[in-house]
Formats: structure tokens, sequence, C-alpha cells
């Protein structure tokens, strides 16, 4: 009995380290900071519509358009914006930064410019602007509808 149960603890001090490190690994593959895996692009690709992917590159930071990938989503979101409203534009804002964390430095002077659009959008109407409002970029697109 007692060579049974010390077998039993010798067999799971070997799997388990085994067991654990593996389920770790394919946890830490799939949290937001882990670089994109060719089946998320396919993922991102097939719900962007045109499989384009917003503001992706084509290489050396370039996108299709030859443009850069902040100044691609820069057109992306006003286009957004002009088409349905600012909550939208600023909804496709917030995702592109969990999508693409390269662009997060641009955060703010993108969504500072939606803000001035939204303001030109309703012809001067900050309160109208403003009511779109969201916590993304520190706020910086309420900054931009104000002034």
């Amino acid at each position: 009995m007692k060579q049974l149960v010390r077998r039993i603890g010798q067999t799971v001090a070997l799997a388990l380290p085994v067991v654990l490190v593996t389920t770790g690994t394919l946890a830490v593959t799939r949290v937001p900071w882990a670089p994109p895996t060719s089946l998320d692009q396919q993922v991102v690709a097939a719900s962007s519509g045109d499989g384009a992917g917003i503001g992706r590159t084509t290489g050396a930071g370039r996108s299709q358009d030859g443009l850069a990938p902040q100044d691609a989503l820069r057109v992306s979101l006003l286009d957004e914006l002009r088409a349905h409203n600012p909550g939208s534009a600023l909804d496709l804002l917030e995702r592109s930064m969990r999508e693409q964390p390269g662009l997060t430095p641009y955060c703010s002077s993108l969504a500072t410019e939606l803000g001035r659009a939204a303001v030109r959008k309703y012809q001067g109407d900050v309160q109208r602007a403003r009511s779109f409002a969201r916590p993304v970029c520190d706020g910086s697109f309420a900054a931009g509808a104000a002034g």
C-alpha cells in the first residue's frame, strides 16, 4: 500500500509540471499583448469585410495606399465619422488600438482630430459633438470637440 501511494505521488510529481507548463503556455498565447497569429489575422480580415484590414501594412511600415499606418487609420476614422457618427468612429478607434498596439502613441491625436471633425459635422454644435464622447484615449475626443 505504501509503495502504491509513493508510485502515485511520483507520477503526479512528474506529470503536474508538464501539464502546468503546457496550459500556461497556451493561456499566454491568447492574451491581448501577444503578437497576432495567422488565425487572428484571418479573423480580423474576415470581420473587416474587404479583407484589407485597417491600416494593414504591406512592408516597410506603409499601408496598401502608401500611407503610414496611423495615417491610414486616420482616413478610416474620418470616413467612419462622415458615414455614420462620432460614436461609431470612436468604437473603431478603440478596436484599432486593441488590435494594433503599435498605434497607441497616435491615439490621443487621432481622438482629438475626431472631436474637431465631429464639431464640423454638426456645424459647430459642440454639445451635440461632445454627446458622443467616450473614455477612449484619455478623453481626447472631448478636448478636441471643445476647441
